[in-house]
């Protein structure tokens, strides 16, 4: 029969294998920079610009402490609040109130809670700098 004392120890063996197998297993964590960096890979940036239109906008995604990027098309702008960007969570859900259909540089976004919808923060925008796919040069024959 197996003592209590036996049972804890094979049970805290078997934990600390299981958790040294997955973090053998796990990638690091690219910081918030990086992410940006890999998702504007082979992108070129344009003049920055003061507005985007939103209804153009198919999607968005926070890049921890680091930016917003907004997907219009094959062009992905980038914002980089001018204050509260420490703030940004990939959680988070952007909340913004607009007087208009566009969101531009003068504008602030709430950020909150995905789970418990609470109020975390706000940041504020400025210019959103676009990036493109460089268009492909015929090579001459």
């Amino acid at each position: 029969m197996i003592r209590t004392a036996q049972r804890l120890a094979i049970v805290a063996a078997a934990s600390a294998l299981a958790l040294a197998g997955a973090a053998a297993d796990a990638k690091p964590r690219l910081t918030g920079e990086e992410q940006l960096a890999k998702m504007l890979e082979g992108r070129v940036a344009g003049e920055p610009v003061n507005c985007i239109s939103l209804p153009n906008v198919q999607s968005s995604r926070v890049i921890d402490k680091t930016a917003i990027v907004y997907g219009s098309g094959s062009t992905l702008y980038v914002q980089r609040p001018k204050s509260g960007a420490q703030s940004l969570d990939s959680d988070d859900i952007l909340v913004t109130h607009l007087t208009s259909s566009q969101l531009c540089s003068i504008d602030t976004v709430q950020l909150r809670d995905r789970n418990g919808y609470f109020w975390r923060g706000f940041v504020g925008l400025d210019k959103f700098v676009p990036y493109t796919k460089p268009a492909k040069v015929a090579l001459a024959n």
